[in-house]
């Protein structure tokens, strides 16, 4: 070997190698003498003497092969010797039975268990020299990160695709469908039973398509033992079991259960797993330490975004069913009485607001009514409505005259929001209404602070009532002012809240609406049945809004119309577009 043959090698990091002891070293082994020719000296001091060539070549990173121009090996280095055990100098390299180098080497190839590359360095008198290196290692090492990378990037994905599902069933459906095919073939998801029974979802995948989801309900008692076990928080570990079990449960189409591994890993809950995850796929892909790893991880953020759809889940069963007991209740039907009723809370996605009515039937034949409007906004003060109402249906069965009945309704207010500390008060128009024997009514009506009622008469024109009084619940002797006022057959009285006459809108946006534009469009409207005028005034009160806040309007209209009539009508006017349970408005 002369200078010109290694004068293009880089040493690399000069990794030491220790030469074999168990056959002769390979340089020695060339059937020619070593060259007399002296390489360039390597130690630039004249008085220290220059290391052998070949000394320093034995300490490459890579390993030597040296062949001449037939093929026959000359030269092999201690690395190339451990490496390539099969290489032996004075033999052809071809016979050495490593098709690598004989057939021209690739970036890379398995020899013994080992990673290795080769390449081969043309030199001169046509001779070549194989330079050949052991990459297990570093190869080990990028694979190791480019897999967490994948890993990383998955749960990245799955934590951004489950963050945002906040019902049970697309939280479910979303887990099965992204298991699918970076953590099996088939994924099986099983919450945890409700009464009595649990839903499944299964995420499957045949060929390349994108992967199918389907669902199903098995009785508590049916659940195959594996996934029972898991929605204990056992791991079962038993193989060949689980994917017997899932077989028998008809979940892994397509695959047999001789050919299948699987694993079962519980989801975690608040208490308790929310749920069990089954994956499962071909036996020719086992499920190593580090894929259990990666389908826990996966499972732990499953759990969390199941965990929070089921809490949003349990929260809005409490909210609808709360809302349903705090919305205004369609009064009840009574002789001689036809009514009217709209509502529209401020907020409109609450569906329900700080304005209440109602009525109760009396024993007498006549009906208690009443409209008011409580101090505040939003849930606490349909909470405070919902304790008003409660109060009205207890003590009207103790008390029908209104003035009187509306001071036992204070009482029981302070006592309460002093318990509560609220501090909270309202407005309210308290009545009992009587049929007469012609088909009138004669309306007795006891006022807490609340706007006067309007009367509609029979030749159209409009009275308002003369009342007054004080706000209830905030003192202890409230002065109510009381009124009786006598409709003939088809005339109306309309009870309002402040939301119709305090809208704000108009041309330039903050004009109220005042009460003389509500008499004016209750001007010629007797022959309205009570269902349509009291639309007809919260239509009015919307168009003069347009689109804009305001606050929540409420309208009661009864109408004397004779002894036989029936029928009312309860407007919900919440636009169906913001009503959150999907009502359509009555």
């Amino acid at each position: 070997m002369t200078a010109s043959d290694v004068r293009d090698y880089d040493p690399g990091d000069g990794r030491l190698s220790t030469p074999s002891t168990t056959r002769p070293s390979a340089w020695s082994a060339d059937v020619r003498p070593r060259p007399t020719v002296a390489l360039p000296p390597l130690a630039p001091d004249p008085r220290q003497a220059a290391p052998d060539w070949f000394e320093v070549v034995e300490h490459f990173r890579e390993g030597l092969v040296v062949c001449d121009a037939d093929g026959v090996v000359r030269h092999v280095s201690p690395v190339a010797e451990r490496l390539l055990p099969e290489v032996t100098p004075g033999e052809l390299l071809s016979a050495a039975g490593v098709p690598a180098l004989s057939e021209g080497a690739p970036a890379g190839f398995i020899h013994r268990g080992r990673q290795l590359t080769a390449r081969q360095v043309p030199l001169s008198d046509a001779r070549c020299c194989w330079y050949v290196e052991d990459v297990t290692d570093s190869a080990s090492r990028a694979d190791a990160l480019l897999a967490e990378r994948a890993r990383s990037a998955f749960l990245a994905v799955v934590g951004d695709k489950l963050g945002n599902p906040l019902h049970p069933d697309r939280a479910a459906a979303a887990i099965v469908r992204l298991a699918v095919p970076a953590l099996a073939e088939v994924a099986v998801l099983v919450l945890a039973p409700r009464a009595g029974r649990a839903r499944w979802w299964r995420g499957s995948r045949t060929d390349d398509e994108a992967p199918t989801v389907d669902s199903g309900v098995l009785a508590g008692g049916d659940l195959p033992a594996a996934i029972a076990d898991g929605l204990t928080g056992v791991e079962p570990h038993a193989v060949d079991w689980l994917v017997e079990q899932a077989v028998d449960a008809g979940w892994l189409p397509g695959l047999a259960g001789t050919e299948s591994a699987a694993r079962v890993v519980p989801l975690p809950g608040r208490d308790a797993p929310v749920g069990v995850l089954l994956v499962a796929r071909r036996a020719t892909r086992w499920y190593d330490e580090a894929d259990v790893e990666l389908i826990r991880a996966f499972a732990a953020r499953a759990g969390a975004a199941l965990t929070t759809a089921l809490l949003y889940r349990d929260q809005a069963e409490v909210a609808d069913t709360l809302q349903a007991s705090l919305l205004p209740v369609e009064p009840v039907e009574a002789a001689g009485v036809q009514w009217g009723t709209a509502y529209r809370p401020a907020q409109a996605g609450l569906r329900i607001g700080g304005d209440f009515y109602g009525s109760h039937r009396l024993a007498d034949g006549g009906s208690v009514f009443f409209l008011g409007d409580v101090s505040g906004k939003g849930v606490e003060a349909a909470v405070f409505t919902g304790q008003l109402r409660q109060c009205l249906q207890a003590l009207h069965r103790l008390e029908s005259h209104p003035a009187r009945l509306l001071r036992l309704l204070n009482d029981a207010l302070l006592e309460t929001t002093q318990a509560h500390g609220q501090g909270r008060f309202a407005t309210i128009v308290l009545g009992v209404a009587r049929p007469e024997r012609d088909g009138g009514l004669t309306l007795t009506m006891a006022g807490g602070g609340h706007l006067p009622p309007l009367v509609l008469r029979a030749s159209g024109e409009v009275e308002a009532v003369p009342l007054r009084g004080m706000l209830i619940g905030v003192v202890s002797d409230p002065r109510v002012g009381e009124v009786t006022v006598r409709l003939a057959p088809g005339e109306t009285c309309l009870l309002y809240s402040d939301g119709v006459t305090e809208a704000r809108g108009g041309r330039r946006g903050d004009e109220l609406f005042g009460p003389e534009r509500l008499v004016t469009a209750l001007t010629g409207c007797q022959r309205m049945p009570a269902p349509a005028l009291a639309e007809r005034v919260e239509q009015v009160t919307c168009d003069w809004l347009a689109q804009g806040d305001h606050d929540d309007i409420a309208v009661l209209a009864l109408r004397a119309a004779g002894l036989s009539a029936r029928g009312a009508r309860h407007l919900h006017s919440v636009p169906a577009g913001l009503d959150q349970a999907g009502e359509t408005p009555a």
